[in-house]
């Protein structure tokens, strides 16, 4: 990261393209050993070939392109620092995502004065050599005997549902907006009356007029009236939006979880072709999508980068160039939201080995014995490849409790002050394993009584837990017992197979693939888990060796076993959805939940009483 707010840009930290895409993209605010910062819009970000590359993914940029615009059209690597030779002055140590000081007001923890950095009270001191040391101190500071201290970010801000983010109205607050005007050049102070941190120990006095004001006055439903409207400010963009903001300013603290969450499209590489030839020039596209002529193929030749086309001639390749291009629907308008996952599913639940190339490679095993009935196809990814874009950003609300389905969306704040053309996406390659569940078995169990009422009561707390945050049609978008069930077993089985496989619990990640025969592209019942890494020979084979039919009949035994009881029974299988605070049943951090990372729902939807039975439930029970 580099920070593009000074005269000099420096780098002040550093951070892996995962954190970029999931936790700290743009317009997210990340803590720094000494200070904070903004990741800025897309407009600052470079887009130099020798630092960034084209990501191909057809089927990805269809669907960004019917989530952002139709403007879409690449999606590029992150920008990362080369090896160098570790000199902070050369012109590469600075290449990166560029960010900004974020907030602008901070605090001396010795004398507690509040100051904005435009007022020049705080001074800047960088570390060219030691990035982590960059930091902001109070020279002046009269209450530190030694060196000045270091000054630390002021941890209240302003946000609202749009996405906008502004620094804390500090002047304006402590004098009533405006009832209790200040007569001189006001002058803060955050002191603390307390040892909690809470808002209501905290109180912002003014030495000059001696207004002084709790803290907790801003905080609250009702306090949030009294507010003044949004600023409308976007710090990431280093505007205001044209448009301006009606709603009231909300306070939140530096650092909350609900500051920031990514809005991110995914897709798993499928082989459209079954001929070498067309696999290969797949496998390169992204080397061979601006050839076309002979002579380019010669020079390209010549640079070695065709030593993967033996045996074929420089004609064959262009031809098949050329038929890949004009088959291509990377340049088609979507219509509508396009189907990602139908494409996986058809080509995992086919189990077909000669759809293969070298990013996506799948052998189809034996079901496990003891489960033959019910589970009906077990297919082994051998080697995957999944490319992850940022499409957007939220805050307050999380835009997973949303579906594509939705015709009401959260509105997702813009990557960019003008259209760019592309965005910033992660390619990433791994292995994974297939499970697909016999239809007949789930429809017999879907019918059952105690199914039935269970799914009604799945289906209220859905209504009620939609209503309660506004959505105009509460009743949508229910994924119905089917993916209870499946998201359940894929939970139970995600936390068996990490004792073994030897990758963490937050590497490995879920994809449900749950459709009723009544819908488009269904049915569909099946899962898969993986793990990815973005080095380009991709992972260790850890997960795909737990797949053998006698390896996974033990795992998947186990699984069942251990959810039959959990640590925090009776509550944890006595607890119902709860209408409008939860969405899940006999679940809790003990037994079933998931990190951030491994699962697509946020941990609702989840109920061990429809795996198997236990102490409060027996009748649901798909594997009883």
């Amino acid at each position: 990261m580099t920070t593009n707010n000074q005269p000099n840009n420096f780098r002040v930290g550093e951070l892996n393209s995962s954190q970029l895409l999931y936790s700290f993209g743009v317009g997210a605010i990340v803590d720094l050993p000494q200070i904070s910062v903004i990741v800025s819009g897309l407009d600052d970000w470079t887009q130099d070939p020798n630092h960034v590359r084209e990501i191909k993914e057809d089927r990805l940029l269809i669907g960004l392109k019917a989530a952002v615009g139709p403007h879409i059209r690449k999606m590029y690597s992150l920008p990362a620092t080369p090896d160098s030779s570790g000199n902070p002055f050369d012109q590469e140590a600075l290449i990166g995502v560029p960010v900004s000081t974020f907030p602008n007001w901070m605090v001396c923890p010795a004398c507690r004065r509040l100051a904005s950095l435009t007022t020049g009270v705080f001074e800047l001191r960088p570390d060219m050599y030691r990035p982590d040391r960059t930091k902001y101190v109070h020279a002046n500071c009269s209450v530190a005997k030694t060196k000045p201290p270091v000054a630390l970010p002021a941890r209240f801000l302003v946000t609202c549902e749009k996405g906008h983010l502004d620094d804390f109205p500090w002047i304006d607050f402590v004098h009533y907006f405006g009832q209790k005007p200040c007569t001189g050049s006001p002058s803060l102070t955050l002191e603390e009356y307390g040892p909690s941190g809470e808002a209501r120990d905290l109180f912002v006095f003014c030495q000059t007029c001696e207004n002084r004001r709790q803290m907790a006055e801003a905080f609250g439903k009702d306090n949030r009236e009294k507010l003044p409207d949004c600023s409308a400010r976007r710090p990431h963009l280093h505007d205001f939006d044209s448009d301006g903001c009606k709603l009231k300013m909300r306070p939140i603290l530096l650092g909350a979880s609900n500051l920031w969450f990514s809005q991110v499209l995914s897709a798993i590489s499928i082989p459209d072709a079954v001929d070498k030839l067309s696999l290969l020039v797949n496998d390169h596209w992204g080397m061979l999508n601006d050839i076309d002529s002979l002579d380019g193929l010669k020079y390209a030749q010549k640079r070695g980068d065709l030593k993967a086309f033996v045996g074929f001639s420089l004609e064959e390749i262009l031809t098949a160039i050329k038929n890949k291009r004009e088959s291509s629907v990377a340049d088609e308008e979507p219509e509508g939201n396009p189907d990602l996952l139908l494409p996986e599913w058809m080509a995992f639940s086919s189990g077909d080995e000669k759809l293969r190339s070298t990013e996506f490679q799948i052998k189809k095993v034996s079901s496990p014995g003891k489960f033959k009935s019910l589970i009906s196809k077990v297919v082994l990814v051998e080697r995957l490849r999944e490319v992850k874009a940022l499409a957007g950003f939220t805050r307050i609300d999380s835009p997973s409790e949303l579906d594509d389905g939705d015709e009401q969306r959260i509105d997702a704040a813009p990557l960019s002050r003008s259209k760019v053309n592309w965005l910033p996406a992660v390619e990433v390659r791994g292995e994974g394993i297939f499970i697909e569940f016999s239809e007949a078995k789930i429809q017999n169990w879907l019918s059952t009584p105690a199914v039935l009422e269970q799914e009604r009561i799945f289906l209220n707390s859905h209504i009620a837990w939609r209503t309660a945050r506004n959505f105009s049609n509460p009743s949508a978008n229910f994924p119905g017992m089917r993916y209870i069930l499946l998201h359940t077993f894929s939970h139970a089985l995600m936390r068996q197979i990490v004792l073994e496989c030897g990758y963490t619990q937050a590497s490995i990640r879920e994809r449900i693939y749950s459709r009723s025969p009544n819908t488009e592209g269904g049915p569909m019942a099946g899962i898969l888990l993986y793990t990815s890494a973005p080095d380009s020979e991709g992972t260790l084979g850890g997960l795909v060796n737990l797949g053998n039919p006698e390896m996974l009949e033990y795992h998947i035994q186990t699984a069942l076993e251990e959810a039959t009881l959990c640590a925090s029974d009776p509550t944890c299988s006595e607890h119902r959805p709860e209408y409008g605070t939860s969405l899940h049943a006999a679940a809790c951090h003990a037994c079933l939940f998931a990190p951030e990372t491994s699962c697509e729902k946020g941990n609702r939807y989840l109920d061990r009483a429809v795996l198997v039975n236990t102490i409060s439930s027996g009748d649901s029970a798909f594997f009883a």
